[in-house]
């Protein structure tokens, strides 16, 4: 599951607004602002959220959830080239 704190976090790193995010997933303008509005976990139509997801994916940023390897621990977001299938270092 992705938080509202790693959606906005993953826009920063791309450097792009919240229209532009809802042009990359598909989505309208409103479904992106209600999503970084949620407290705590993403909140949304399951499609609506898989559409972003994939759209974060291929501009290159990965999503971290709880538990996986990093340095600090916790959630966040990581930017791989966006060439760089997930799972293969870069």
């Amino acid at each position: 599951m992705i938080t509202a704190f790693q959606l906005r976090a993953a826009r920063a790193l791309l450097d792009i607004d919240q229209k532009t995010l809802a042009e990359m997933a598909g989505v309208s303008l409103p479904t992106i602002q209600r999503m970084e509005a949620s407290p705590g976990n993403v909140r949304g139509v399951a499609d609506s959220l898989m559409k972003v997801l994939n759209a974060l994916s291929r501009a290159g940023v990965e999503l971290l959830s709880e538990h996986v390897r990093s340095e600090d621990g916790g959630r966040g977001v990581r930017y791989r080239h966006p060439d760089t299938p997930l799972g293969r270092p870069n």
